[in-house]
């Protein structure tokens, strides 16, 4: 074999192998995520586990080409290579479903290792070994060429699946496709190994190229203490900026669905731009841009520029590609001769967990709000100082920045604590409460936020205390519901809690029934608002996922049934599928009304509901209310699936109950298939 077909092999074995390790993360999470409610915490844990497993295969790569010969390190990896085919297909088995006596967390960790443990350990060395052969070979100069490559190839793979794969295959057609991919990446990795093994069996790794660390006399620099700190530092500010940023995007200026992918596609780019060659990063001009943004970015956290979409977006995305150029391009200088290299990667992929799990897992627990990013901006600009510390003006420099951001995040902190009523934080996300002050005092509200998305507002007046608001008001789809359920004592289902308006509803000898998955906001809706408290019905409260605790408890027998949790950017699917409604029919008496709250600015899920209710032989109506006659209320779309449609023309729905448009050729949604990039307005 040529130069030329030695070096596509050795392209083609690490292309595929990022491509197929960014892949599987969310083809196995979704694979799964109905089985334990949909929440956010079943990614969470998903991720804890693909990064633990990246580190360990780093740490393999690193010791297997320390302390193995290159034939050594063949016949074990060619072995564990044929060992892990015994994994194919990664299809998640029945028996790894919950019972719910056990500890979520811990069967998650556990199916995943028994599902695509060993594939995903091996995918995730190909990098730093592949690269580390091609350190012996004699065209290693251009070794971190091939970094870059794989940062291209996950790039790529993050792009295409949700805009390529997911709306055009079911999971279980996914999960083949995967398999026969990774049969593939095995053939190249398999003779990629051999290759090496049999054509460089003794070389060593060779010195210095250019654009690596080298002394003065062209011998190879030995390692600092303060470079492996830096290799670790400079990944790890980069991803807590990367998940700061997106938290702050998606929660505080624009709850858009699939918006967390530009943020996550401009930082890998900049990781193939900065290990593809020097030319891309250039301190003359980056560090200029970096300063500047680091204080419009700190700046924006206390103004309503960093919030209002307009200005927000473009801020915060464009700030990261510029802080993460700076991040990953000086991490790039420092990236030493090619002995080091799996020693390199193994920091890199540390720091780059250790960021990640200080903003996913530390924050949530320590922060009352997002102060995540504010915190991000100051160490980057320490970070720019001890970069920059042979110059004592580029020093002072990145301190003094360091010293504006910390200025901005306090007078962030300040602004929250002077306006909010109570700030509280947890795994699923950050709570606010706080009152608007109306010219007319009988106007004046306390509101309930979870960063842009309202979910709910009570009148400060007690005479409008019991008062419907926002999305719930006697002429939208859900009071429209309660007005045509029968006089008799109604028994009614709350998916999704909020301020508790709908309790507003309730009358004596009525029991309404609240499953909401967040604990605090059961303590938000006693402490802050009266809807509860006030309400003649009696109140039952179930904590935790909504399907979850329907799958589990016997029929309900209700009268009308709310399903209320679509309105932000992470929409929970798995209440939305065909499945799903099965479970909802199970709970509902023969004449009941399933109503699902689809307002939302940027999804059109009324289809959804409508093609999904065709298929079970129900009828769905949608009730539209622009809300023009009340200051109070938000204009809302709310869609009613019942069995018998008379109980859809009943006297409060009749004349604004409407028919729902479907969309040619769209398929109903299921545990096994959705697609929400099909349903983007």
């Amino acid at each position: 074999m040529g130069r030329a077909g030695i070096q596509l092999l050795f392209a083609g074995t690490i292309f595929s192998s990022a491509f197929l390790l960014f892949l599987v993360q969310p083809l196995i999470a979704k694979q799964i995520l109905p089985w334990f409610g949909g929440s956010a915490a079943v990614w969470s844990i998903c991720m804890v586990f693909f990064q633990a497993v990246l580190l360990a295969g780093y740490a393999y790569s690193d010791w297997v080409t320390r302390r193995l010969r290159v034939r050594t390190q063949a016949a074990l990896h060619v072995g564990l290579l044929l060992a892990s085919l015994a994994f194919l297909p990664i299809v998640v088995a029945a028996r790894w479903k919950p019972t719910g006596a056990e500890d979520p967390a811990w069967l998650i960790l556990g199916l995943l290792l028994a599902t695509i443990g060993l594939p995903y350990f091996l995918l995730s060395t190909t990098g730093p070994l592949v690269q580390s052969w091609v350190a012996r070979t004699p065209w290693s100069a251009r070794v971190y060429r091939y970094f870059s490559l794989s940062n291209l190839a996950s790039l790529l793979s993050l792009l295409s699946y949700p805009v390529l794969i997911e709306p055009r295959s079911s999971l279980l057609q996914q999960a083949g496709g995967w398999s026969w991919g990774y049969g593939l990446f095995v053939l190249l990795c398999a003779g990629t190994t051999l290759l090496v093994a049999y054509r460089w069996p003794a070389a060593e790794p060779a010195p210095s190229a250019k654009g690596q660390a080298a002394a003065a006399d062209g011998s190879e620099k030995p390692l600092r203490w303060s470079d492996g700190l830096l290799w670790l530092a400079l990944p790890a500010l980069a991803s807590w900026l990367l998940l700061a940023v997106t938290n702050h995007i998606t929660q505080n200026v624009a709850a858009v669905p699939f918006l967390w992918v530009l943020p996550l596609s401009l930082y890998l780019f900049t990781f193939v731009l900065c290990f593809e060659s020097d030319r891309w990063y250039r301190r003359g001009v980056f560090l200029p841009l970096a300063a500047g943004v680091l204080l419009l970015c700190a700046f924006g956290l206390q103004n309503h520029v960093g919030s209002d979409v307009r200005t927000g977006l473009p801020i915060y995305v464009g700030g990261l590609f510029v802080l993460c150029m700076f991040l990953h391009g000086e991490t790039a200088r420092l990236r030493p001769a090619p002995r080091y290299l799996t020693r390199f990667y193994l920091m890199l992929a540390l720091g780059g967990a250790l960021g990640g799990a200080m903003v996913g897992l530390v924050a949530p627990h320590v922060l009352p709000a997002y102060y995540e990013l504010g915190i991000g901006l100051v160490l980057t600009a320490l970070a720019a100082a001890a970069v920059l510390r042979q110059r004592i003006w580029l020093r002072v420099s990145g301190v003094a920045l360091a010293a504006g951001c910390a200025y901005f995040l306090m007078a962030q902190i300040a602004s929250d604590r002077s306006d909010a009523r109570h700030l509280m934080r947890n795994f699923h996300g950050a709570l606010i409460t706080f009152d608007v002050r109306r010219l007319h005092p009988s106007d004046s509200v306390r509101l309930l936020s979870h960063g842009s998305i309202k979910h709910g507002e009570q009148f400060l007046d007690p005479s409008r205390r019991r008062e419907p608001t926002t999305y719930y008001g006697a002429t939208s789809g859900i009071g429209r519901a309660m007005a045509a359920a029968p006089d008799e004592p109604r028994r009614v289902g709350l998916i999704g809690l909020g301020a508790g308006t709908l309790a507003s509803y309730g009358r004596s000898g009525d029991v309404y029934r609240i499953y909401e998955i967040n604990p605090q906001v059961f303590e938000l809706a006693d402490s802050e608002f009266t809807f509860l408290r006030d309400s003649p019905a009696r109140i039952e409260r179930v904590l935790g996922d909504a399907r979850l605790a329907l799958e589990r408890e016997p029929p309900q027998g209700f009268d009308l049934l709310a399903v209320d949790a679509f309105s932000g950017d992470a929409v929970p699917v798995h209440l939305l599928t065909a499945q799903a409604m099965d479970v909802y029919l199970r709970h509902m008496k023969p004449d009941g009304v399933v109503a699902f709250h689809v307002t939302n600015r940027f999804l059109e899920l009324a289809p959804v509901v409508a093609r999904i209710a065709e298929r079970k032989g129900l009828h769905a109506v949608l009730v539209s209310d622009d809300a023009r006659a009340s200051k109070s209320l938000d204009p809302t779309d709310w869609v009613l699936v019942a069995r018998d449609p008379t109980v859809l023309a009943r006297e409060p729905l009749r004349g604004a109950a409407s028919p729902v448009a479907l969309r040619a050729g769209a398929r109903p949604w299921t545990d096994d298939f959705n697609n929400l990039l099909g349903v983007l307005k």
